[in-house]
């Protein structure tokens, strides 16, 4: 055996500052933070949703909450930013063709954002 130490690299906490494109993985990674919250918001909801009148109305004063509805709106952001990211990366990953012939990215992006608009509007008037 060797008495030589083996190299290790030194890896400072702040190394994904140093490029934007880390950057912005960081940023879309966090994101997930507050659709944790987002998720036992609307778990507790359920909770209190079976416990009766009373719960559910405490809950509903705290989902009234400032602080919570930032939460909810940074959530949504969040998703959003999920969701471009996954359509923008999608025609890459499953290229559709049709006839032979590839078709554009943007309409496969754009169609799956007019599908996103469609089942919100359905969830809209049927809530």
């Amino acid at each position: 055996m060797s008495n030589r130490k083996p190299y290790v690299r030194e890896m400072k906490r702040s190394w994904w500052q140093a490029s934007p494109f880390y950057r912005f993985y960081m940023l879309r990674e966090a994101t997930v933070l507050p659709l944790i919250l987002f998720t036992l918001f609307l778990t507790f909801g359920l909770g209190a949703l079976v416990k009766g009148p009373e719960a559910w109305q405490a809950w509903l004063d705290f989902m009234a909450n400032p602080v919570v509805i930032a939460i909810n709106i940074v959530a949504l952001a969040g998703s959003l930013l999920h969701a471009q990211t996954f359509f923008s990366m999608m025609p890459q990953v499953m290229p559709i063709r049709i006839k032979g012939k590839a078709l554009d990215k943007k309409m496969i992006v754009l169609a799956q954002w007019a599908a996103v608009a469609f089942i919100s509007l359905i969830v809209l008037i049927i809530v």
